[in-house]
């Protein structure tokens, strides 16, 4: 059957919203459509749901179950990094505290290795790695640039733009690390009257942009979840059915069977490595002020609970062919409440931070340097 065809200006704007985060702006699609209290943490007090994956048997140390350990060593790089967004600057911003940046990871029984720029390099010469998701993911990227970035020189580094992705290029060794905007996987495009539809089983027109990659860690899991008063489309389709409503975790497994099926048609698992990053979890109740004057993470995990999300994302994996390694940030990321960037996404005044209930808190990105610089660590690991 013929593909309907894209509304480019619909992706023109959709991209907008992207760039918007990269530019530092506080743009209410792309950043606030987040803090909308359906956090897959579910807070009372002070205690903490704990998300638990399987461990992927091949590693020798399960990353999953540690502590928080504070190291006068960190960070690895400060927010003067050049690439860093202006709403994650969280220093710069004027934050008064600093010590959320100088956690790291203890993983029961091992550790993981501390993140080497230039060994990094060495095995990713020649080497494309893309980071693809949302603005979480971007989060990520920019932390790993930042991490590899201080010790190429200058004029030996760029970065370029390319529809939805940006690279960076590690010029002396060949290698690019990219971010594509996918926050959904599956395709939304315009429809008549203007509606937005999001097509649960089309992908090509993101996934065009992830052929002739090396390795490719993916995120999808914070736009699926959203309220009627933050949904990001009107209605769904699949085949040519029009459909007003669906209950989210439903449509959330057709949308990764899709992106699993492109995945092992079109992938080869001799030449591509493909990581599936959970979700970061949210610490938004409360209105978005759960994380506002957090100091140090929480010890300690007083229940346990598994979010649907990840239930499905485990199933959809476990159906695939292609070997793909799950990445669970979720359950060490759920206890750090304080490295997020509250109402320091922005410069705040002397004044303002009197008043500071004036504006809006979140609590779903991350401030770098801080806890995507473990996620690279760990992903530097499992590499």
């Amino acid at each position: 059957m013929a593909k309907p065809k894209l509304h480019h200006q619909f992706l023109v704007l959709f991209f907008t919203v992207f760039l918007c985060f990269s530019n530092g702006k506080s743009f209410q699609l792309g950043l606030d459509q987040e803090d909308d209290g359906l956090s897959w943490i579910n807070e009372e007090d002070s205690e903490v749901d704990m998300a638990q994956t399987r461990h992927d048997s091949s590693s020798s140390c399960d990353f999953t179950y540690g502590k928080w350990v504070y190291d006068q060593s960190y960070p690895l790089y400060d927010s003067t990094c050049p690439y860093l967004s202006t709403a994650v600057t969280c220093q710069k911003n004027g934050r008064p505290d600093s010590d959320y940046e100088k956690w790291r990871w203890k993983p029961h029984g091992c550790s993981i290795p501390r993140f080497d720029a230039l060994k990094f390099l060495g095995r990713m010469r020649r080497k494309r790695i893309m980071l693809v998701g949302d603005s979480i993911m971007r989060n990520q990227w920019e932390s790993l640039v930042c991490l590899v970035q201080g010790v190429i020189p200058n004029g030996h580094k760029m970065v370029s733009y390319n529809g939805p992705s940006m690279a960076f290029h590690a010029l002396d060794f060949e290698t690019t690390i990219e971010f594509t905007w996918a926050p959904l996987l599956v395709e939304l495009n315009k429809g008549p009257g203007n509606k937005r539809i999001l097509h649960l089983d089309m992908i090509e027109e993101n996934a065009r942009y992830w052929r002739n990659v090396d390795i490719l860690v993916f995120d999808s899991a914070h736009w699926w979840t959203h309220s009627d008063q933050w949904s990001s489309w009107d209605y769904y389709m699949e085949g040519q059915s029009l459909i007003k409503s669906m209950n989210p975790m439903i449509a959330y497994e057709k949308g990764l069977t899709t992106w699993a099926k492109w995945i092992d048609l079109n992938l080869d698992p001799r030449t591509t490595k493909v990581i599936f990053r959970s979700m970061s979890p949210r610490h938004n109740r409360e209105n978005g002020w759960k994380c506002y004057k957090q100091r140090e993470p929480l010890a300690f995990f007083s229940h346990q609970h598994v979010p649907e999300q990840l239930v499905v994302l485990k199933e959809v994996l476990r159906k695939m062919s292609f070997p793909v390694y799950l990445q669970d940030i979720t359950t060490i990321s759920a206890l750090r409440r304080d490295g997020h960037p509250s109402v320091y996404r922005r410069v705040i005044s002397q004044e303002e931070r009197q008043h500071p209930t004036g504006f809006s808190s979140d609590c779903s990105h991350w401030c770098l340097p801080g806890v995507p610089d473990i996620w690279n660590e760990m992903l530097s690991a499992i590499l």
